[in-house]
């Protein structure tokens, strides 16, 4: 709150025409907070993307970016009534989570080789595929496996299909809710605020998040991290003593 308040007094210097560093700033950009914390019942949160641009009239493109990971899309294949894995591509150092809000549709307020630059909009984003040996796929197969892998990502709820929105007061202040979903990866997050006008990006903000868990399930997480034996042995006895106390009950 205290983060919020000293903001919304900046903001009120910049509508008064404050001077100096301050209002030669294009953009100025902050969260409602900067760090989430997952417990057991976490369910998914919404976090306020918030602040105010300089005189100058523009649009707002904000892009949210996970930690980065290593996935790998198998392709599956039906033999003899049974699904098995065939081709694979590994796509190295991609967000776990991507999303991305703006006062208007992409294609009008950014131009595609601006979007393409920044990496602003799925279609944007540099995925690059290679096999298990880290050479290149082929074009054809690359854009398959990319499209499968958009798909996944989608159907997570970690690329989110449709766009944010980020709504303005006055042509100065904005905001967008950034929705985070219970699927939501643990790590590092960067949050990028574009101002752009007439098709140029002429002021950018980028500010931390942080996703992570707490408490029991977070206990639990380290534990199966940082000791992956002797996670999997307590998973085994767990397993067999749960399977031994319902057949003694139902032999009663």
């Amino acid at each position: 709150m205290a983060r919020i308040g000293f903001l919304i007094v900046w903001i009120g210097i910049l509508l008064l025409g404050g001077d100096g560093a301050t209002a030669a700033r294009p953009v100025v950009a902050d969260l409602s907070n900067h760090l989430v914390a997952i417990t057991t019942g976490f369910s998914g949160t919404d976090v306020l993307v918030f602040g105010a641009t300089d005189d100058r009239k523009g649009d707002i493109v904000m892009v949210v970016r996970g930690p980065r990971e290593t996935h790998v899309v198998r392709e599956k294949v039906r033999l003899a009534g049974i699904w098995v894995n065939r081709e694979a591509a590994v796509f190295p150092a991609i967000p776990a989570f991507y999303a991305v809000a703006a006062t208007g549709p992409l294609n009008t307020v950014v131009p595609s080789e601006i979007r393409k630059r920044h990496g602003i909009g799925v279609e944007a984003l540099p995925l690059a595929a290679t096999d298990s040996s880290h050479k290149s796929l082929p074009d054809d197969q690359a854009r398959k496996f990319r499209a499968a892998l958009i798909q996944l990502k989608q159907q997570a709820g970690l690329y989110p299909e449709a766009l944010g929105v980020v709504t303005t007061l006055e042509n100065r202040l904005f905001r967008a809710e950034l929705e985070l979903p219970a699927t939501v990866p643990v790590g590092s997050y960067t949050v990028e605020v574009y101002f752009v006008q007439d098709g140029a990006v002429v002021g950018a903000e980028i500010t931390p998040l942080f996703v992570s868990k707490t408490g029991f399930s977070a206990d639990v997480y380290d534990f199966a991290m940082y000791n992956a034996a002797k996670y999997a042995l307590a998973s085994i006895l767990f397993a067999v003593f749960a399977g031994w106390a319902v057949a003694l009950v139902f032999r009663r």
